[in-house]
């Protein structure tokens, strides 16, 4: 069961990022007289996927190959859609060609639990993986760890070496 799309539910900051780009590329569109196309991308998968990655299809992989324990956040049950790379490829290049101005969505309409991902992963690389449930962590236990974190940059005499997050300055 999907959920609806709703400003202030659980995924509001995704659904409503994507919905601000969307508006934002239309808005250039009708301002500057340009041709824009907009493309839904689902989960996409493929050769040249970075193995740190982090995402369900990469961790799966890695983690049966490896006969460690395939990891699943919460029962399994949620859904997900995924499609191979040159069909998110062909859609991108169909949409580019075309006159169609609306948004698209470019993905597969099949949809798979992730638990039954889980075991479909571990059958095709015949790992011995066990699939395993684990509970996300609690807010209080991640609010711990980050007070704790800023707590110790506060002590830092030297500002200059506080943790000061910035993708400008990674090397």
């Amino acid at each position: 069961m999907r959920l609806e799309c709703h400003p202030t539910g659980p995924r509001s900051c995704y659904d409503e990022s994507k919905r601000l780009g969307e508006t934002l590329c239309m808005a250039y569109r009708d301002r500057e007289n340009v041709d824009v196309r907009i493309a839904r991308i689902f989960n996409t998968f493929g050769p040249r996927m970075s193995v740190q990655d982090g995402r369900v299809v990469s961790n799966f992989i890695l983690q049966a190959l490896g006969d460690a324990p395939i990891t699943i956040y919460g029962k399994g049950n949620n859904t997900r859609s995924f499609q191979y790379v040159s069909d998110l490829v062909d859609g991108l290049l169909r949409l580019m060609n075309s006159s169609y101005t609306m948004p698209v969505n470019l993905g597969n309409p099949d949809e798979y639990e992730i638990g039954e991902f889980a075991q479909l992963i571990k059958k095709m690389t015949g790992s011995k993986s066990e699939i395993k449930l684990v509970d996300g962590v609690k807010v209080s236990e991640g609010l711990q760890k980050t007070i704790k974190y800023f707590s110790a940059e506060l002590k830092q005499r030297d500002f200059s070496t506080r943790n000061l997050y910035s993708p400008w300055n990674e090397k």
